[in-house]
C-alpha cells in the first residue's frame, strides 16, 4: 500500500500530530519536553519555519507549523529522528518512538487556523489533566494569554484575527465552551 501524498508548498501551514508507539509515552520527564523544544529550535535553524502553537502531552503532541521554503516532511523527519535517537539512548530503548508517520493536515482558512490553535491549547483540559489551561507548562497557551514572549512561537498571525486587547480576546475564544460556530473572532 502506498503512502498518502502530503500537500506541500512554500508557506503552507499545517496541524501536525504525532503519537507514541503503541500509544506509549514520548515524554517521561521535564528534560524530555525541553529536549524536544531544543530540537525544534535546532531544526528551525536548518529548515526555517514559523511555529504558531504547540502542546506536548505525555503520549502525543500537536504543532501548528507554517513552512517558509522547506517541505514539512524535511522538518518533521529531522525533528523526530533526532528526538527518537535522544529518547532511545536516554531510556535504553530500541525501535520506534513514534507510532507511524506524523499526521498532518493543511490549514487553508482562517477559521480552520483558529480552530486548530484552540484545539491544540485545549488538549490538556479536554484530557482532564488540568483545570486551568494557563498552568499547563508544555503548551504555548500561557504565553498567548499573558502576552509574554515565548521564544518558540510567533503569535503575530493568530493575534491579527482578534480585536484589542488581543491576548484577552484570544483567551475568551479558547476558553469559551460554546459551540465552535458561536465563537467570535474578527474575520479578515
Amino acid at each position: 500500500m502506498s503512502r498518502k501524498y502530503r500537500i506541500c508548498y512554500p508557506g503552507a501551514t499545517y496541524h501536525i500530530h504525532a503519537r507514541g508507539n503503541r500509544r506509549g509515552a514520548i515524554f517521561y520527564e521535564d528534560s524530555d519536553y525541553h529536549y524536544y523544544l531544543k530540537t525544534l529550535e535546532s531544526v528551525r535553524s536548518k529548515y526555517p519555519f514559523i511555529l504558531h502553537s504547540y502542546c506536548f502531552m505525555t503520549n502525543h503532541l500537536h504543532l501548528q507549523i507554517e513552512t517558509i521554503t522547506s517541505p514539512i516532511s524535511h522538518i518533521m523527519k529531522e525533528i523526530h529522528a533526532r528526538y527518537a535517537i535522544y529518547f532511545n539512548h536516554k531510556y535504553d530503548f530500541d525501535g520506534h518512538v513514534f507510532q507511524g508517520r506524523y499526521g498532518s493536515k493543511v490549514i487553508e482558512s482562517i477559521h480552520y487556523f483558529l480552530t486548530v490553535s484552540r484545539y491544540i491549547h485545549r488538549n490538556p483540559l479536554e484530557a482532564n489533566m488540568i483545570i486551568n489551561m494557563a498552568e499547563y507548562p508544555w503548551s504555548s497557551y500561557s504565553s498567548y494569554i499573558h502576552n509574554k514572549k515565548n521564544p518558540h512561537i510567533d503569535p503575530t498571525r493568530t493575534y491579527s484575527y482578534f480585536k484589542n486587547p488581543v491576548h484577552e480576546q484570544y483567551r475568551l475564544y479558547v476558553e469559551n465552551e460554546t459551540k465552535e460556530d458561536e465563537l467570535i473572532w474578527v474575520p479578515r
